[in-house]
């Protein structure tokens, strides 16, 4: 057993293609062992700005001969298939055997394979998981880029290290042939690193590695990590990981402040770096008076730099860079230029700022005329007036889970004023440099142009729930905005045709949808869903001429958004099918109130019983004709209370005095057990008491036990059996007033 070394050297390689890049070398890696018959005893795989490297340990020197039989075409088959079946396998004629199969003589091919050596195996291995790389975006390069056939790699490729034990693996891609030697630092060179603190750097002089100007010459396996650490690499992207982590951490704690966490930073700066040393800066405490979000996006997005806070939890005019090198003076020129760098950005995010506020919402607001929403519906400005149609139109439903207002009032007003202006930011400069703030920076030009801290915050936070997880909002003049929002986005993009396909998502409608279930459920909201989106779709057709609405599967697809997020919290997907069944129920809170109801019934003995007894009943049915059978006009079923009513419609009663026949008890048990209980299902359902519902119902669960094991449903008697099967179709809608039953899975 021996341990090999792949290194593939290129120019840098973009920090966020790094974790793909290194599970896809160890997948196409395996794949290429496993086709040989070869697995490694253990994987490891390391990536830095400028490489991949992968260490493959205990693998044999050679895979094991393997002998293979291959069952061809019978004994007097057409030569061309026989031949065929040679070629196939890659022997003679002279090679095949024949074999009795079933009392018939058969061509067999016994294929010997000799054991291979693993040095070839990887020697073809290696040219093939490099064209067989998935990189997001490749490129060629050279003279060979002129061929479409020419080697692509997601930078130049420049260098391959490939050692089987201590050995040599000689292959060749596009010119590039393998060999022992490396690069270390792009700066650093050959210098011999000094000591810093969490390097954990090693005497090179225990190294036997033969250093030229940046060339490494690699031994094997074992000595490639220190040898490029004597070089200044780290290779290990994680321990780059951990030195940026604590690294910023204590730069910061040395200044009395405390870092912002951030581990998509980390995992950033680890992959710009080979060497890294995190730096402390300071810039111009001037530039705190722009929003500190500005702040975090200009030194996170456009400078990969950490930022800090003081004790007292506020922004400090400090962060945190990471430099690729241990530089001589102790990093105060490399500090000076990123702080130089941050004042020319944050003096730009100032000057927007001020810029910005000379300008009313109001106004900026009307350039929102000349931005297209969507070729099919509108300006972003005709958006805005459908939103706040329908914002005001939501507080103006009685019962509907804010507090009811009318025009003029001062509720009212706020959330027409937010909804008319939820959108203005779009045309600030700030937002135009950082589109990730809109909504946030509309709120701090709000509260600056001193409107009410209501409006400010809707217009702040009406792009929130932005998905699962996210903070719901709960204020009602924000909830008013973000939910119309929302629902404006949906109706539009379905009344024109253009739901979400498969994975493709275009204009974030799945999360749109989850915002307004979140935002309906956290809230308890009693909307009409289907009149909302309705009123939505008939204000975006006055504004549109010629537009014509599609209709779509809108409240369908609300309703897979809410199994997603209901999976979540443990609610069975099979219950809200169950209840969405029944039609006619777009109000989201009183649907999971019912479900919620119906999963603690079917999960009791009491439930799982009656579950059954429908599913007898409802089977019966179907082989009697049909569920509509029993309930076409003129149907008898049997009752204590004259002229009962069903689901299905108004059934002509016959109470015991007109039967034909004499009820047996247990029949006569479930029909006077379904006379008490379906009015009080119907009460209790009327009131949104759906505990109380589920009790009523399991009043039955005893009454049609008896009655399936003590009375004969398929009677001789035509009557008998008529009465029987009405009985069954009235427990089972009795059943369906809470919910559709067959769609409950057990």
């Amino acid at each position: 057993m021996t341990d090999f070394l792949l290194e593939l050297l290129s120019e840098e390689i973009p920090a966020r293609m790094q974790a793909k890049a290194r599970a896809d070398l160890e997948r196409l890696f395996t794949e290429q062992l496993a086709a040989a018959g070869l697995k490694a005893g253990a994987t490891t795989v390391w990536s830095t700005p400028r490489r991949l490297a992968l260490i493959a340990s205990d693998l044999p020197l050679e895979t094991e001969a393997v002998n293979e039989e291959a069952k061809g075409p019978p004994e007097g088959a057409p030569d061309q298939a026989i031949d065929g079946f040679c070629r196939k396998n890659g022997v003679t004629r002279e090679q095949l055997e024949l074999r009795d199969v079933k009392g018939r003589a058969t061509w067999f091919a016994v294929i010997n394979k000799p054991g291979r050596a693993t040095r070839d195996v990887l020697a073809d291995a290696i040219p093939a998981i490099i064209r067989a790389f998935p990189w997001p975006k490749s490129m060629r390069w050279g003279d060979a880029s002129l061929s479409t056939e020419s080697l692509r790699w997601v930078r130049p490729l420049g260098g391959i290290v490939a050692i089987l034990g201590d050995d040599l693996v000689e292959c060749e891609i596009d010119g590039i042939e393998s060999g022992y030697e490396t690069v270390g630092h792009r700066f650093h060179h050959s210098v011999r690193p000094e000591p810093v603190e969490g390097h954990l750097a090693k005497d090179a002089s225990t190294s036997s590695a033969r250093t030229e100007i940046g060339r490494i010459t690699i031994g094997d396996a074992g000595d490639y990590a220190e040898k490029l650490r004597a070089c200044h690499v780290i290779v290990d992207h994680e321990e780059r990981q951990n030195i940026i982590r604590d690294g910023a951490a204590r730069a910061a704690a040395d200044a009395g402040l405390q870092l912002v966490e951030d581990e998509g930073l980390v995992i950033e700066n680890a992959g710009l770096t080979e060497w890294p040393v995190p730096l402390l800066g300071r810039f111009d405490p001037a530039f705190l008076d722009v929003p500190e979000e500005v702040i975090q996006l200009t030194a996170r997005v456009n400078q990969k730099y950490f930022i800090c806070r003081d004790k007292q939890g506020a922004l400090a005019p400090s962060f945190v860079c990471t430099a690729n090198i241990a530089a001589s003076d102790g990093g105060k020129a490399i500090i000076a230029g990123n702080e130089k760098v941050l004042a020319a950005r944050l003096s730009d995010a100032k000057f927007f700022w001020e810029l910005d506020q000379k300008t009313k919402l109001e106004d900026h607001a009307k350039k929102l005329r000349n931005i297209v929403f969507h070729e099919k519906l509108g300006t972003v400005a005709d958006k805005v007036e459908r939103v706040a149609k329908l914002a005001e139109w939501l507080v103006s439903l009685e019962g509907n889970g804010f507090y009811q207002s009318s025009p003029g009032d001062t509720f009212h007003r706020e959330v027409s004023e937010a909804a008319r202006l939820c959108k203005a930011d779009l045309v600030t400069e700030m937002v135009g440099e950082f589109p990730e703030l809109q909504g946030l920076m509309g709120g701090y030009y709000a509260e600056k142009e001193g409107l009410p801290a209501e409006v400010s915050h809707a217009i702040r936070d009406h792009y929130k729930p932005v998905g699962q997880g996210d903070e719901v909002p709960t204020d009602p003049v924000t909830v008013a905005v973000s939910l119309a929002d929302k629902l404006d986005t949906l109706g539009a993009f379905f009344g024109v045709d253009l739901p979400p396909t498969g994975s493709k998502d275009p204009f974030a409608l799945r999360r749109a949808a989850l915002g307004v279930v979140s935002l309906i459920q956290q809230n308890l909201l009693r909307i009409p869903l289907e009149t909302a989106i309705a009123n939505s779709q008939d204000w975006l057709v006055e504004s549109r001429d010629g537009l014509t609405m599609s209709g779509g599967t809108l409240l369908d697809f609300l309703a897979d958004r809410l199994k997603v997020q209901q999976r979540e919290a443990g609610v069975r997907h099979d219950l809200i099918d169950a209840v969405f069944a029944l039609g006619g129920e777009d109000d989201l809170v009183r649907l999971l109130a019912r479900v919620k109801a119906l999963q603690a019934f079917v999960e009791t003995p009491d439930g799982v019983n009656l579950l059954a007894g429908y599913k007898r009943a409802s089977n019966i049915l179907k082989k009697e004709g049909g569920t509509s059978a029993p309930a076409e006009a003129g149907a008898h079923l049997p009752t204590s209370e004259p002229d009962a009513t069903v689901r299905d419609g108004p059934l002509p009663a016959q109470g015991n005095n007109i039967l034909s026949y004499t009820p047996e008890k247990a029949e006569k048990a479930l029909i006077d057990a379904l006379d008490a209980a379906q009015p009080q299902v119907t009460a209790a359902i009327e009131a949104e008491a759906f505990e109380q519902a589920m009790t009523a119902l399991a009043a039955l669960r005893g009454p049609i036990d008896r009655f399936f094991e003590d009375v004969t449903v398929n009677d001789d008697d035509s009557d008998k059996r008529e009465a029987r099967l009405a009985l069954l179709a009235r427990f089972r809608n009795a059943v369906h007033q809470v919910a559709d039953f067959s769609q409950i899975e057990g």
